[in-house]
C-alpha cells in the first residue's frame, strides 16, 4: 500500500479525488437543496452524445462532451422556461438525444474506441496532469463564486420570486449555475464514469442531510464524505482488482446505509 501512494498516477488519482470531492461537494448540495437530481442525469447522459462526436471527429471526447453539456443544460434551462413545457419532459428530451447521438457517433467511428469504457464506468488512475488543472481551475472557481454570491445562490434556488423582487439577476444565476453543472459533471467523468456520476453528486449530500439542513455543513460534510469515498475505494478497488469507479459508489451507499441506521437506532432509544 505504501509503495502504491509513491506512484505518479496514484498521486494524480488522489489529487484528482480531493478536487472532484470539492467541486462535486458544491455543486452537489446545490442540485439536492433545489431537487436537480434528474437534470443531474439529464446532462449526465447528454455529455454521451458529445463523446460519441469526439471520437468520430478524432479530438478530445472532454472537450465535445463539455459542449454538449453545456448546451443541453441551456437548453432544459432555456425550453422549460420560456416554451411552458415541464422540466422533467425537456430533461428526457435532451437525455434521450445524448444517448442516440452517442451511439450513432460512436457506431460511425471506423476502427476501435479503446478508451470508451473508462468514460462510461470511470478509470481515476488514469487521470492526466491537464485533468488535474481543469478540474483545479473550475474548483476555485466554484470556492471563489460560493463564498461571494451564496447568499443570491440561496435566494435564488429556494425562492425564485422573493429573489426577483430584491433585484437579483435570477436568470444570468440560473444559467450560470446549470454552466457550472455541466462543466462539474464533465470534469469528473474521469472518476466514476457516465453511468455512476448521478451517485457521486447526490449520495455524499443526502447522507449528510440526514444530520444538518444548514447549507455550509452539508458542503463541508460532502466533501468530507466524498473524498473519504474515493480514497477508500481506490484502495478497494487495488485490493480486490475491481473498477475503482464502482468502488467508490459502493462505498458511498455503504456509508449512507450507516448513517440512516445510525440515526434509527438513537431514535429508537
Amino acid at each position: 500500500m505504501i509503495e502504491l501512494v509513491g506512484y505518479t498516477f496514484f498521486q494524480y488519482a488522489l489529487i484528482g479525488s480531493l478536487l472532484t470531492a470539492i467541486a462535486c461537494g458544491i455543486v452537489g448540495t446545490y442540485i439536492v437543496s433545489r431537487r436537480f437530481v434528474f437534470i443531474c442525469g439529464g446532462i449526465t447522459h447528454a455529455s454521451f452524445g458529445g463523446l460519441g462526436l469526439g471520437f468520430y471527429l478524432g479530438i478530445n471526447p472532454i472537450v465535445t462532451a463539455m459542449v454538449f453539456s453545456v448546451f443541453s443544460a441551456l437548453g432544459v434551462e432555456w425550453v422549460s422556461k420560456s416554451h411552458h413545457i415541464r422540466e422533467d419532459s425537456a430533461i428526457a428530451g435532451f437525455w434521450s438525444l445524448g444517448m442516440a447521438l452517442g451511439v450513432i457517433f460512436i457506431f460511425l467511428t471506423p476502427g476501435y474506441t479503446p478508451n470508451l469504457s473508462a468514460y462510461l464506468f470511470g478509470n481515476i488512475l488514469m487521470v492526466s496532469r491537464t485533468d488535474i488543472i481543469c478540474i483545479a481551475l473550475l474548483t476555485l472557481a466554484l470556492v471563489i463564486l460560493f463564498s461571494l454570491f451564496l447568499r443570491e445562490i440561496l435566494y435564488t434556488a429556494f425562492d425564485r420570486e422573493f429573489a426577483m423582487t430584491q433585484g437579483l439577476p435570477v436568470k444570468w444565476i440560473e444559467y450560470g449555475m446549470m454552466i457550472l453543472i455541466a462543466a462539474t459533471i464533465v470534469f469528473s467523468i474521469r472518476l466514476v464514469g457516465i453511468m455512476l456520476l448521478m451517485s457521486l453528486l447526490t449520495l455524499p449530500q443526502i447522507t449528510v442531510n440526514l444530520f444538518t439542513a444548514d447549507f455550509k455543513k452539508i458542503i463541508l460534510g460532502s466533501i468530507f464524505i466524498g473524498f473519504l469515498g474515493c480514497v477508500t475505494g481506490l484502495f478497494l478497488s487495488y485490493q480486490l482488482n475491481v473498477p475503482a469507479g464502482a468502488c467508490i459508489i459502493l462505498i458511498f451507499v455503504i456509508l449512507f446505509l450507516l448513517a440512516k441506521g445510525y440515526l434509527y437506532l438513537t431514535r429508537k432509544q
